[in-house]
Formats: structure tokens, sequence, C-alpha cells
């Protein structure tokens, strides 16, 4: 499933932004499909220009019903009666999205026989100060398991002293669900740290939700800014 809202308040329309001659939107969810890890593919979205913009290059397009705050409640009013074990939520804006980090995370509910895994994500090292201290970049941090501890658009863990030995991470937003803790977000309302952050991922921990996190070194670009759209032109070409 990927989530696909016209409005953004940081960069208007940027799905429906041309990259190599089709719309970011497209160009995602043409990755997703060359993955070929899916029984079905959709952009599930609010905008009538997004819907008749794959319906027309073939693709399955879903119009939401009501309006929604995230991406997680998009998805959720979209597969609630639709037979799935595992939802997955690309975003919209995730035109370099590749097999490899999707598989990584299809794999961990595998070996999951006691289902104590309610979702997995993805994560990718920082090495750039300017990208740690950069709130348009979520920071993820995790236990010694790999369950994510908490999610931040500050840095952390904070550098308190000299000779920092912290690993910083970025959360890619990218989930794989359990249908049941995808059904749950839709009817839980959203406390205290998830409406200071604004990051969708917090409500589940506040639940006690458990999300496994999958490094990997594929960073990628996500596109949020007009900035982001000029790199993604440059890597595309």
């Amino acid at each position: 499933m990927i989530p696909a809202r016209y409005a953004a308040s940081r960069f208007p329309a940027k799905l429906m932004q041309d990259l190599g001659g089709k719309p970011v939107i497209l160009r995602t969810y043409e990755a997703a499909m060359q993955t070929q890890l899916f029984d079905m593919v959709y952009v599930v979205t609010d905008s009538e220009i997004i819907y008749d913009t794959i319906t027309q290059a073939g693709g399955k397009a879903l119009m939401s019903k009501t309006e929604h705050d995230c991406g997680s409640d998009r998805i959720a009013e979209a597969v609630m009666d639709m037979e799935v074990d595992i939802i997955v939520n690309v975003q919209g804006d995730e035109p370099f999205t590749e097999k490899e980090s999707l598989k990584r995370v299809l794999e961990v509910f595998e070996s999951d026989d006691t289902e104590e895994i309610d979702l997995a994500s993805l994560m990718v090292k920082i090495n750039d100060e300017d990208e740690i201290n950069n709130p348009n970049t979520v920071k993820v941090i995790v236990d010694n398991r790999n369950f994510a501890l908490y999610f931040s658009r500050s840095p952390i863990p904070f550098p308190r002293a000299e000779g920092n030995l912290a690993t910083y991470y970025k959360h890619k937003g990218i989930y794989a669900f359990r249908k049941r803790a995808l059904m749950d977000f839709q009817r839980l309302p959203m406390l205290a740290l998830e409406a200071t952050e604004k990051i969708e991922a917090i409500r589940y921990l506040e639940y006690g939700k458990k999300i496994k996190m999958v490094e990997t070194d594929v960073s990628g670009i996500e596109i949020d800014t007009p900035e982001d759209l000029e790199k993604a032109k440059q890597l595309w070409k």
C-alpha cells in the first residue's frame, strides 16, 4: 500500500512533480511493482489527480472514503475488508524503493513464531552531522535486539560528553504491519508524544506495540522539499 496525499505542508503537490519524465508517485508505484514481492500493490489516495495518474498508467489505485491525518489511517481504511496477513506501507515520496531492503523487512515475520513483532521497519546509519540535527530527518534508537525504543526529530541519543560513541540511525518510512496492529492503530487516539513530534510510529510505541528495526545501507532519497527533488533528479540521471 502506497499512501498518497496530494497536499503537503513542506512541499505541496510533491508527488506529482516530474522525475525523469513521470510523476514521483508513479515512479514509486513502479518501483514497488518491480520488486515482485507483493501479491497486490495499490496507491491509496485522497486525490483524483493521483488516482487518475496511476490508473491511466495501468496501475491500481483506491480512493479514500474519509479524511485521514496519516498514512497508517489511510491504509487501515483500505485494507479493513481485505483478507491479508502482512501489509507493507511504502511512502509515496520514495521513488528509489528497492527490493533487497523490503525483502529483509518481510523476512523478520517468517522467523517470528510467537508473533512477538507487530511491525517491522527500516533504519539507515547517519554519518552526516547536518542530517543528524535536521528536524526533517526522523531518528530512531533501538535496544540490543533492534526493537525500537523511540523516534524523534531531535538528535537521539544526545551527545552530552566529548568522544561520543553512539551510532545514529535515520528512520526510513517503510513499514510492514500485521493487520491487527494496523487496525488497532486506527481506533487508538493520538497521545502527547506523537502529537508533539508529528511521527506516527510513536503511537505504536505509546500503546505497547513492538517495532523490529532492520538496518539497511541503502539511504535513497525521500522527497520532502524542492531541494530533495533536485537531488532525486540528479540521482535518477
